[in-house]
C-alpha cells in the first residue's frame, strides 16, 4: 500500500514538473516564436539543457508536448462552439472564429508549431517542423470528424463523409488562417463570414463568368 502511494506521489510530482517545464517553454515561445531555443527554455526553467533533454528527449519531443497541449485546448474551444445553442450557420461561424482567434491571440505559438525558424537547418539540428506539424493537422482533422459524426446525421457512408469534411475544413482553416495571419487583408470577422459563405454552399449559388470554364 505504501509503495503504491509513493509511486502515485512520485508520478504526480513528475507530472507537475513536466507541466512547469512546458509553461516555461511556452513563455519563451511567446517571446521568440520559431526561434525559441532549448538553451533559452532551459534558462527560463532554471535548469540545464541536459535536464530538459531528460524530460523531452530533444526539440522534437518538446514540440510534440506543446502541440498536444495547444491542440487539446483548441479542440475544447471548437467543441464548445459546435455545441452552442444557436442556429447551425452561427455554430459554423463560431467554430471558424475559435480557430482564427487562437492563432491571432498567440501568433508566436502558432508560428513555432507551424513554421520553422529561418535559422534552423534540419540537416544540422535534426528538427524538421513540417514532419511534426503534419500529424498535428491530421489529429485536428480526425477529431473534427468525430465531432461531426456525433452531431450530424450524415446517412449512408457517414464515417467517410465526416472524415472528408473534417480534414477538408481543417485544411481550409489552416490555409486561409496562415495567409490571413501573414497579410492581415481584412478583419477576422470578415474572414469568418467569407469562409462560412463558402462552406454554406455559396460556391454552388454563384454564376460562372461569361467565357469562363463551364459556361
Amino acid at each position: 500500500m505504501e509503495s503504491t502511494e509513493h509511486d502515485s506521489a512520485r508520478q504526480s510530482a513528475a507530472e507537475r514538473r513536466r507541466r512547469e517545464l512546458l509553461e516555461a517553454a511556452e513563455r519563451i515561445v511567446l517571446r521568440d516564436g520559431p526561434d525559441a531555443s532549448m538553451n533559452a527554455i532551459a534558462a527560463e526553467a532554471g535548469i540545464t539543457k541536459p535536464i530538459l533533454y531528460r524530460h523531452f528527449g530533444d526539440k522534437g519531443g518538446l514540440y510534440r508536448a506543446l502541440a498536444v497541449r495547444h491542440t487539446d485546448a483548441l479542440l475544447a474551444n471548437l467543441r464548445t462552439a459546435l455545441d452552442a445553442p444557436v442556429l447551425r450557420r452561427e455554430r459554423v461561424e463560431a467554430t471558424l472564429d475559435a480557430y482564427l482567434l487562437a492563432i491571432e491571440t498567440r501568433p508566436q505559438v502558432y508560428r513555432f508549431l507551424m513554421h520553422p525558424s529561418e535559422e534552423d537547418n534540419p540537416s544540422e539540428s535534426g528538427f524538421d517542423v513540417g514532419r511534426h506539424s503534419a500529424p498535428l493537422l491530421r489529429r485536428l482533422g480526425e477529431e473534427l470528424a468525430e465531432v461531426i459524426t456525433d452531431r450530424l446525421d450524415l446517412g449512408a457512408g457517414a464515417e467517410l463523409r465526416a472524415r472528408v469534411w473534417g480534414h477538408g475544413i481543417v485544411g481550409m482553416m489552416h490555409g486561409a488562417g496562415d495567409w490571413w495571419l501573414r497579410e492581415r487583408p481584412c478583419a477576422r470577422k470578415e474572414l469568418v463570414e467569407q469562409l462560412t459563405d463558402l462552406l454554406w454552399g455559396h460556391l454552388a449559388a454563384v454564376e460562372d463568368r461569361a467565357g469562363g470554364a463551364g459556361s
